[in-house]
């Protein structure tokens, strides 16, 4: 594979990045609360990312494009699993409502690694892309499974610094703005975004 071809898969993959979604959110939500769990929930979502990949170069995403219910089933939990973590979100900032300004939450960082790493994970639309694209970029001559773990490498390691540098941003924000009440609010509007990502991905599959 030459270097032509894996920068241009990297733009790719950062164009798609750019592009809001589920862990966009997910790493908002964390930031808001603590960098930390924010950068680790971004590192979570890049080994989702080349999890997806060995499914992919091992023949297991395959499944996906040929079962529409496989795909339909993994859709809806990870569906799901968003509600479920826009709820617990929403929940957590109304119990530290009146928690001190400069009382920072504990949040544990291995909680926020294994939810970044689900979300993706529970994310189809990853392996499928993974399915449809990165055979436009492995030649035929070379070996399938390296080329194609080395594509997810570039997938995770383009989404963990797009994601790093929105928890960065995210948190230096709230830490400038230093009003508990506009923290809150931020908290619960990622919250409900989560939340209602889930909602809408649930609806899409099961119409």
């Amino acid at each position: 594979m030459t270097a032509a071809s894996i920068l241009a898969f990297a733009g790719l993959c950062a164009v798609l990045a750019l592009t809001p979604g589920p862990d966009t959110f997910l790493i908002l939500r964390y930031s808001l609360v603590r960098m930390r769990a924010g950068i680790a929930a971004s590192i979570g979502s890049a080994i989702g990312s080349l999890i997806w990949a060995a499914a992919v170069a091992f023949g297991l995403a395959a499944l996906l494009e040929q079962s529409a219910e496989a795909y339909r089933i993994i859709k809806i939990v990870g569906g799901l699993y968003l509600v479920y973590l826009g709820v617990s979100a929403f929940l957590a900032s109304r119990r530290g409502a009146g928690r001190l300004e400069l009382e920072p939450p504990r949040v544990r960082l291995h909680s926020s690694l294994i939810a970044g790493a689900v979300s993706t994970l529970l994310n189809p639309k990853v392996g499928l892309f993974f399915l449809a694209v990165a055979p436009q970029f492995i030649p035929q001559d070379g070996a399938a499974i390296g080329n194609t773990m080395l594509l997810g490498a570039v997938d995770a390691l383009v989404a963990l610094v797009y994601l790093a540098v929105v928890s960065v941003l995210a948190s230096r924000a709230v830490v400038w703005l230093r009003r508990p009440r506009v923290t809150k609010t931020l908290e619960r509007v990622s919250a409900g975004i989560l939340a209602a990502l889930g909602v809408g991905t649930i609806a899409t599959s099961i119409e």
